[in-house]
């Protein structure tokens, strides 16, 4: 595998067709180890003359907010600097000049700035529903797997075994585990395909690391934000709101508060990081196990704006449905109101929806009809793609994403998608916990009132 992605990067010195297997936006690690493994096959596979390159769909600046992504490639030795990152190659100057194919993996949707590559687009391997209006007119094989870098090893193990190594053995075997979280069949993320590859990748490299210990370092190494600045901190878990020329940015953040307000030059970071992306509020959302292995969370609202800031926590303060139970936490940082947040269910999925009625609010208390345009909620990638375009245009739409972004969809992760309790709280991320006990407490509440009619 290295020494086939040093040759990767070489061809884009060349001048002359590319077949570029391309992950999804959000760049998780089964997209990025799909894109890498597939391409792999394919330049194995096929005649000599064709070149197959992965590409990873974000810029390479962005590489250190997936922390898992930087763990695995250092644990199977695969330097960063020979990876290919968005950045680095012009798709659309190719396809121009008609020497582009596209194969997508991880992803069947490409989004509106791309809109013109999907004439490109020759292949799709993807392991999500397909949104007919949206799919590529090409051949699209998809099957509703745990992890996409299953279908990779089954394509690699049914077309051509003898080309697997065991570094890339590895990639596929840690990435399968991880997204079908250590192939518990309780929690129900890996089907029987899943887990038939997992075994036969172990059938045929019997040192690969043990479930557990790549599961257990991959899920810690996904979640740690020690090594990452305010700015990287914010953008690593991240959606956004427009709203009649608002921008709320909601960022998740896997910390204490307390310590987070104690970062160095916190408020200037605050300040450069709206400024620099044009947000009028900044709502981080910080999760965290106490010593008892409790969940705790906490809310900080950052908006210089005061009557702007003064509405929203005043909608989140009297919210009953459902009610945050805020209590005001202290804080120094002018223009910040930080709180600790007493209902530990309700996720940044829930607090959306506050959140826009808050906008309404405040735009009705200032006079401006809050129905002129409808409220879009956006992953981080897609918000700067579109504010770096002139038009500045909103994409309509919503995708199936679980907080219901514009295409292109972020992908399911197994770790933060529909986790039960019963398994153990510091093996689960602190969205899974939280997500599950929301989704109980609805089913609860929704019997209790069918019960009383």
């Amino acid at each position: 595998m290295e020494d086939y992605l040093q040759g990767c990067r070489a061809a884009l010195q060349e001048s002359r067709p590319l077949h570029v297997v391309l992950g999804n936006e959000a760049c998780d690690l089964d997209s990025m180890v799909s894109a890498l493994a597939l391409a792999f096959y394919l330049a194995k596979t096929t005649e000599a003359e064709e070149v197959f390159v992965p590409v990873l769909n974000i810029k390479r600046s962005e590489l250190p907010l997936r922390g898992d992504n930087i763990f695995f490639l250092q644990k199977v030795n695969i330097p960063e600097t020979i990876l290919i990152f968005r950045d680095e190659i012009d798709l659309h100057a190719l396809h121009q000049a008609g020497q582009l194919t596209l194969i997508l993996v991880d992803h069947h949707v490409l989004p509106k700035s791309d809109a013109a590559l999907e004439e490109a687009v020759a292949e799709v391997l993807d392991h999500r529903p397909i949104e007919q209006k949206h799919c590529p007119p090409c051949h699209v094989s998809v099957e509703l797997v745990g992890s996409c870098a299953t279908l990779v090893t089954e394509r690699i193990l049914q077309g051509a075994p003898e080309i697997l190594d065991r570094q890339t053995a590895a990639l596929l075997h840690g990435t399968i585990i991880l997204d079908c979280v250590n192939m518990d069949l309780k929690i129900g993320k890996a089907t029987l395909k899943d887990s038939k590859y997992v075994e036969k990748l172990e059938a045929l490299f019997p040192d690969l690391p043990k479930r557990n210990d790549i599961f257990d370092s991959l899920q810690k190494a996904k979640f740690d934000v020690s090594g990452l600045t305010t700015e990287q901190m914010l953008r690593k878990d991240q959606k956004t709101i427009y709203r009649q020329g608002i921008k709320v940015a909601i960022s998740t953040i896997y910390m204490d508060l307390e310590a987070f307000l104690q970062r160095s030059d916190l408020l200037a970071d605050l300040h450069a990081f709206c400024q620099a992306h044009s947000y009028d509020v900044l709502v981080a959302m910080t999760i965290f196990f106490n010593t008892q292995n409790e969940p705790v969370r906490q809310l900080a609202i950052f908006c210089p704006h005061v009557a702007l800031r003064m509405t929203i926590c005043g909608v989140l303060e009297s919210s009953h449905s459902p009610s945050l139970k805020l209590t005001p936490a202290p804080s120094t940082h002018p223009n910040l109101q930080a709180y600790l947040q007493g209902n530990t269910q309700v996720s940044r999925k829930k607090l959306l929806p506050l959140l826009q009625e808050a906008l309404s609010v405040y735009f009705d208390s200032m006079k401006i009809p809050s129905g002129q345009s409808e409220t879009v909620v956006v992953s981080k990638e897609q918000v700067d793609k579109e504010l770096d375009r002139a038009s500045n245009s909103l994409i309509p739409g919503l995708s199936q994403d679980e907080e219901d972004p514009p295409l292109p969809p972020t992908p399911m992760n197994s770790l933060v998608d529909e986790c039960p309790l019963d398994q153990g709280l510091p093996k689960l991320s602190a969205e899974a916990v939280f997500e599950k006990c929301s989704q109980i407490s609805l089913s609860q509440s929704t019997t209790a009132s069918l019960s009383k009619k």
